[in-house]
């Protein structure tokens, strides 16, 4: 599974599109939360379970578009830095522009835990998304200081930006196709191995909701930079899925 398409659909669960939180209570208090089994935990175009299932769980609330949540997952403790688990802990608000128009700001703190973990790789990172209701979003997200790679060496931290957009698109009756593109880019503290350099990630695939479940099946495409700068697998021409249920 991809996490590229979870946000969206998680602020729509949570806060609901803009023109229906616009017709009700500004300031009624929503709490909800997911279960989810994916064959592949793939993230910005790597996995972090090394092509094996994940499991995972999100808790969230939110109030007058200001939104709290947690969220965790199984990882393959063989992979830098030997951590069993990830943990996230998120905070935003939504600005609603119109409609259908919305812009997020965010912030998330990521924790590894667990494990047999020598060096510390969590961090911190801030986001701004547009977003038309649910079917596309477009995201800017720095992360002031990434861990830094080099072929599985940890070098130091330097500050990273993402952009990534994704979309969903309405077919049939639940179904719906999804896509999602990024590129990852970490700026340079030095010559060779220390310069700036980056890389682009990208999915295809098929969802299907029905009342609090979704299934998701996709093909992720990885560019060939991610093998040195990441310490995980490359998800390149790679098939993953998962089931999640919400409540």
């Amino acid at each position: 599974m991809s996490r590229s398409l979870g946000l969206p659909w998680l602020l729509t669960m949570l806060l609901g599109p803009p023109a229906a939180l616009a017709e009700g209570p500004t300031r009624a208090l929503s709490v909800g939360g997911s279960l989810t089994v994916a064959s592949d935990y793939i993230y910005r175009g790597v996995s972090s379970s090394n092509n094996n299932p994940a499991f995972q769980a999100d808790l969230h609330a939110g109030v007058g578009g200001t939104f709290l949540g947690v969220w965790g997952s199984t990882r393959d403790g063989g992979l830098e830095p030997y951590a069993d688990y990830e943990l996230e802990i998120y905070l935003g608000h939504r600005f609603d522009l119109g409609d259908a128009w919305s812009v997020v700001l965010s912030g998330r703190a990521h924790y590894l835990l667990g494990g047999s973990q020598e060096s510390s790789d969590d961090y911190q990172e801030l986001s701004a998304q547009l977003s038309w209701l649910d079917a596309w979003t477009f995201a800017i997200t720095a992360i002031p200081s990434a861990p830094r790679y080099w072929f599985y060496e940890r070098l130091s931290r330097a500050p990273a930006f993402i952009a990534e957009t994704t979309g969903q698109w309405l077919i049939y009756h639940g179904l719906y196709i999804t896509a999602g593109a990024g590129y990852y880019r970490v700026t340079g503290t030095g010559p060779g191995a220390e310069s700036a350099d980056g890389y682009a990630y990208g999915n295809l695939g098929l969802a299907w909701e029905h009342r609090h479940w979704r299934i998701e099946a996709g093909y992720y495409l990885t560019g060939d930079r991610a093998e040195v700068l990441m310490p995980y697998p490359s998800a390149n021409q790679r098939w993953a899925g998962s089931v999640t249920w919400r409540f």
